[in-house]
């Protein structure tokens, strides 16, 4: 005879259960999901130009490009609007956000004052080992911009502009850096497509490693500030004057200048 304590204690609900191996395969999680793959993907080609701004997404369309359901499709797109590179619509339809002269003025207003308060903590917080990798990146640059490859100097830019804000060693101001970054990486391909913006880009990118070699916050800050607004002013230039939107302009395959010797 079975012992009625034995039976109460195995149906006891407070007693933990082990997970089987069926429940273990349905709860593993997936080191990256469906949606930030897509993100991902669709985030480069916004920020390329690529996908232009005021470019209707149909979900038809990309869901079918990018081989996956609507489902992580759409969790995709609510992720860009968040970064502010899609706009969604009412009717569930999306479109990649237009340049608007107002947002732009506002976005590179706080990038500039969030990257100038990072040189300048910078330029007393940088270790030997951060000058290194950032003399490294300004080589790197100067090489893409001899050769006239946009897309790799570009990438190597965003580098830049991160490792100065994380040299600053402050967890707050790079987080809310990383917030506004997507965006300003839109702004800023689309600046250095721009007739001259690439060679003087370069030029400023030279006096801000000066500077914070040099341990000079203020300057640091000062250059690194005057650097981002100048990339929004810009882009804001070239909006046409009665137009919210603008197609960004191709890339260009050689540079439009002589490459300036590092300083």
């Amino acid at each position: 005879m079975t012992d009625i304590k034995t039976i109460r204690r195995n149906k006891d609900p407070k007693r933990p259960r082990p997970v089987t191996a069926q429940q273990r395969r349905r709860l593993r999680v997936p080191r990256t999901g469906l949606h930030e793959q897509a993100a991902a993907r669709l985030r480069t080609m916004i920020v390329r130009g690529e996908l232009e701004p005021g470019q209707q997404l149909g979900e038809a369309d990309l869901s079918g490009a990018l081989g996956i359901s609507r489902t992580p499709l759409r969790e995709a797109l609510k992720q860009l609007a968040s970064e502010g590179l899609v706009e969604l619509r009412l009717n569930h339809s999306a479109v990649v956000a237009p340049f608007r002269r107002a947002e732009l003025t506002e976005l590179f207003e706080a990038v500039s004052g969030i990257e100038r308060c990072a040189a300048e903590l910078a330029a007393v917080r940088m270790e030997a080992g951060d000058f290194e990798r950032l003399e490294a990146l300004q080589d790197k640059i100067e090489w893409h911009h001899g050769r006239g490859e946009l897309r790799e100097y570009f990438q190597t830019n965003q580098l830049i502009h991160s490792a100065i804000v994380g040299f600053a060693r402050n967890a707050v101001l790079k987080a809310t850096h990383e917030a506004l970054l997507a965006r300003a990486e839109r702004a800023r391909f689309f600046a250095l497509s721009v007739l001259g913006r690439w060679d003087e880009s370069v030029r400023e990118h030279q006096e801000i490693l000066a500077a914070l070699k040099a341990r000079d916050a203020a300057r640091a800050g000062q250059v690194l500030a005057h650097h981002v607004r100048r990339t929004g002013e810009i882009v804001v230039e070239t909006l046409d004057e009665t137009a919210d939107t603008a197609a960004v302009p191709e890339v260009p395959t050689r540079p439009r200048g002589r490459k300036t010797g590092k300083a």
